[in-house]
């Protein structure tokens, strides 16, 4: 069977790259196969192995990659950071993908802080603290770039307490006066961008402000390292790191969830998991991305610049037959929690949306991450429209006050979250103790 990468022409926010390659082109791993037009918002696409390109259409690049394989890579030309971090493609690798160059393109006039988001906000996902703990002088490196590139005063990396060994690790690898951590509580969803600085430097920003309305610029823990290699080791971005978890062979605690670093981009999700050690005979869907971000993917799917996790989440358990759904800004969308109500076999006889969520540019955010306001009269219209249970995606905090009406009005609760949090044995989202 022949090794096929995918490489998507827009894996970012920001407009679609433009091939560079045709059929039966050879290219080597590290060799740009699509650019970003100038003036417009995008991210270079990289060959993330040396191989024969077999197919270009209009949404991706084909390449076909040869038996032997290296980790050697086309270097990068430029020579100015700014500049390389741009021609390397690099977008921010724990969201949407926004590209890099373009957050680091105003200097701050005076003052400034770079917060590193090392929150691994999500649950199963640990490839950000494993990379940290083995290496985490890159994301040192990472942040004192960026925080040149934009003249910052300060550099914060936010990190959550529990993960000691990384936090450890960081402590004992910094030299710099001017960089410090700040440790975050352990609950969803503190690794969203206006929570950590809600955190880090005590200012809630409005729904519809940018971090740098509190001088401030925030940049995931990965795509921090990943400015280290384009600048230093003149690498383009043609390796991600992630987390392959749940329904997998032999159902082995050790293997429920593990981590790969260095994925070539463009590898096809079913190589993931055979990596893992193959997936079992039942699972329910497959995750690309966290429990609570994420959405549905295929076998036949690539990693791409955004993939930071790879779930085979339970079996779909049967639902009941009429359910109340409620949209948290922080979690799955409407049309992938109705996806969710179908999987379970129920019909969706309403639709709320936690009272903090609001619309902007067509995507809900919320007014104070993390801290509920309550949901029961969301519950209470749910129940009112027909439903004999709710399917929540709330955070921590809106997740104890469903739990804290729901089920006093006969309603069960089912969580976006939990056939991937069944799949390796964690606890379901539901009435938590914050730390």
């Amino acid at each position: 069977m022949e090794d096929i990468y995918e490489y998507p022409l827009k894996q970012h926010l920001g407009e679609q790259v433009v091939p560079v390659v045709v059929n039966g082109d050879s290219v080597n791993r590290g060799q740009l196969v699509a650019f970003q037009r100038e003036g417009t918002l995008g991210a270079n696409l990289y060959s993330s192995v040396k191989g024969v390109v077999t197919e270009v259409t209009e949404q991706s690049i084909f390449i076909r990659a040869d038996k032997e394989q290296t980790k050697e890579y086309v270097p990068l030309k430029g020579q100015d950071p700014l500049e390389l971090i741009k021609e390397a493609g690099i977008v921010g690798l724990g969201g949407a993908g926004f590209p890099t160059y373009a957050k680091l393109t105003k200097p701050f006039g005076h003052g400034g802080t770079v917060i590193i988001n090392a929150a691994e906000c999500e649950p199963i996902l640990s490839h950000n603290i494993e990379r940290i703990e083995k290496k985490p002088e890159q994301l040192l490196r990472g942040l004192k770039i960026a925080m040149d590139v934009v003249h910052a005063a300060k550099g914060v990396i936010a990190i959550k307490g529990k993960h000691t060994g990384a936090v450890k690790a960081l402590e004992q690898a910094n030299q710099d006066p001017d960089i410090s951590l700040h440790l975050l509580e352990d609950m969803y969803p503190m690794g969203e961008e206006r929570a950590i600085i809600r955190e880090v430097l005590g200012k809630l920003l409005a729904v519809t402000d940018l971090p740098l309305a509190a001088d401030a610029i925030v940049v995931n823990a990965e795509t921090a390292c990943r400015i280290h290699e384009a600048v230093d080791l003149k690498k383009p971005l043609i390796d991600k790191d992630m987390t392959v978890a749940g329904k997998i062979k032999g159902n082995e605690q050790d293997k429920l969830i593990q981590v790969f670093l260095d994925v070539p981009l463009g590898t096809k999700v079913s190589a993931m998991f055979e990596k893992a050690g193959g997936l079992a005979e039942t699972y329910g869907e497959l995750i690309m991305g966290g429990p609570f971000t994420g959405k549905r993917t295929s076998l036949e799917a690539p990693v791409v610049k955004t993939t930071g996790g790879l779930i085979a989440a339970e079996c779909f358990p049967k639902g009941p037959d009429k359910i109340g759904v409620l949209v948290c800004a922080c979690s799955a969308c409407r049309e992938r929690m109705e996806q969710l109500a179908a999987s379970l076999g129920s019909e969706v006889v309403g639709v709320e949306k936690c009272k903090q969520a609001v619309e902007v540019k067509g995507n809900l955010k919320c007014e104070n991450p993390g801290k509920c306001p309550g949901q029961v009269q969301k519950i209470l219209a749910l129940k009112k429209a027909g439903a004999q249970a709710v399917l929540v995606g709330n955070c921590t905090d809106c997740s104890n006050t469903v739990m804290s009406c729901a089920p006093q009005l006969g309603l069960p609760v089912y969580h976006s979250t939990d056939g991937a949090l069944r799949a390796v044995n964690y606890p379901l989202v539901r009435k938590i103790k914050k730390k």
